[in-house]
């Protein structure tokens, strides 16, 4: 698929979930084949009731991430910090009552229903350091230097030009800013077709990242400090029931893909004494 096609598709996938969140409908799993009447193990149970309890039932039922990279990020008041992919705005909300009433948040989306859902949950949750932006996460949509903390929720491997939305999330940070956002990733070769097929499930839309190239892809963007920390490990058993009917030999994907595809937190940092352009501006 063409970059295009894939954002067209992206549009369409994250343009339906919020309209059925709206609609009262339950919201669609990752993987498009998903049976919803099972337990999604990439999107479950990743916020605590604590969490969730202080937010509108509407940005917890959109949420559609891998991770919780607001419970692995360190965010301090009067931060500014950057959603990349905001969705319902499950994150920006969270992330925008730790850095408090002198920071602020902000969600970037390019899907106008997630926005539009995003906007009211934020009206109801009557929070007021948040704003949300339409743009591309290829395209942000804001200076240079700007932004604290990035973060991002199974959004990344979505993309089909990665480098760019690593460059563009150096570009916007500020010296000393920190790159932290959960995503997908894949551990270890395996045949194209099998990672294909799994990815249908995993990845949501697009190709998820090995861990090597994450790395590489960061380090070239010019981030320090990189790292990968596993948060989940798929077991290609736990998707059986998303699997099955596809045309495909689950019990080969369990041998092939077992233990291979994985949420992650991935850290970074923008050097502080970075000289890039824009950088010592």
């Amino acid at each position: 698929m063409s970059e295009v096609n894939i954002k067209e598709v992206v549009k369409e996938k994250y343009g339906e979930a919020a309209r059925r969140v709206i609609s009262g409908a339950a919201n669609s799993c990752c993987g498009g084949s998903a049976s919803c009447g099972e337990v999604d193990p990439i999107t479950s149970n990743l916020y605590n009731a604590s969490q969730t309890s202080v937010l509108p039932e509407q940005a917890v039922k959109a949420s559609l991430g891998c991770g919780n990279p607001t419970a692995l990020a360190e965010l301090r008041a009067g931060e500014t910090v950057l959603d990349l992919g905001s969705g319902g705005g499950i994150d920006v909300l969270l992330s925008a009552k730790r850095v408090g009433p002198t920071g602020k948040a902000y969600g970037l989306d390019m899907t106008d229903d997630m926005l539009a859902l995003a906007r009211e949950n934020q009206k109801n949750a009557g929070v007021a350091n948040v704003e949300f932006l339409k743009g591309e996460i290829e395209h942000i949509p804001l200076p240079d230097n700007s932004v604290d903390v990035i973060i991002s929720n199974c959004v990344i491997n979505l993309s089909a030009d990665k480098d760019r939305v690593l460059r563009e999330a150096f570009r916007v940070l500020k010296p000393g800013g920190r790159f932290a956002v959960s995503d997908v990733v894949v551990r270890g070769e395996m045949p194209d077709e099998v990672r294909k097929s799994v990815l249908l499930w995993v990845g949501c839309v697009a190709g998820a990242l090995s861990e090597t190239d994450y790395l590489t892809k960061l380090h070239d963007a010019g981030f320090a400090s990189v790292e990968i920390e596993p948060t989940r490990i798929y077991r290609v058993e736990d998707a059986r029931a998303f699997l099955s009917g596809q045309g495909l030999d689950v019990d080969a994907l369990v041998k092939e893909a077992d233990g291979k595809f994985m949420s992650a937190f991935i850290r970074a940092t923008k050097p502080g004494g970075c000289c890039a352009p824009g950088c010592c501006d």
